[in-house]
């Protein structure tokens, strides 16, 4: 067998912010900045009015299983949990986006 050829594939929850909508978006994926192109372009119904959407938070899974039941909790947290949550695990707080935290945590 061929190790190369047997890859380890990632899975991720992510979250993510429209300033525009202020609102927060939940979801899953394999490949989290393509998934977030898409967001962007317009590609997802879902998000298509609260583009630009800002990539805020990510964890990444071992399985797509894990990554899913991540995605299905934070969608029942209200707006206050989701923020204590993503507080509580600062560390996967997209180092990108430090300034989004500095000024919403000043809101």
């Amino acid at each position: 067998m061929n190790v190369a050829a047997f890859q380890i594939m990632s899975f991720y929850t992510y979250i993510l912010y429209s300033s525009k909508l202020k609102r927060f978006y939940k979801g899953s994926c394999a490949h989290v900045l393509q998934r977030l192109e898409r967001h962007n372009s317009g590609g997802e119904n879902a998000t298509a009015a609260g583009r630009p959407w800002r990539l805020i938070w990510f964890t990444e899974k071992e399985t797509r299983s894990d990554a899913v039941k991540l995605e299905l909790k934070l969608k029942n947290l209200s707006a206050t949990r989701l923020i204590q949550f993503m507080e509580k695990y600062h560390e996967q707080i997209n180092p990108n986006e430090k300034d989004f935290w500095d000024a919403f945590n000043k809101e």
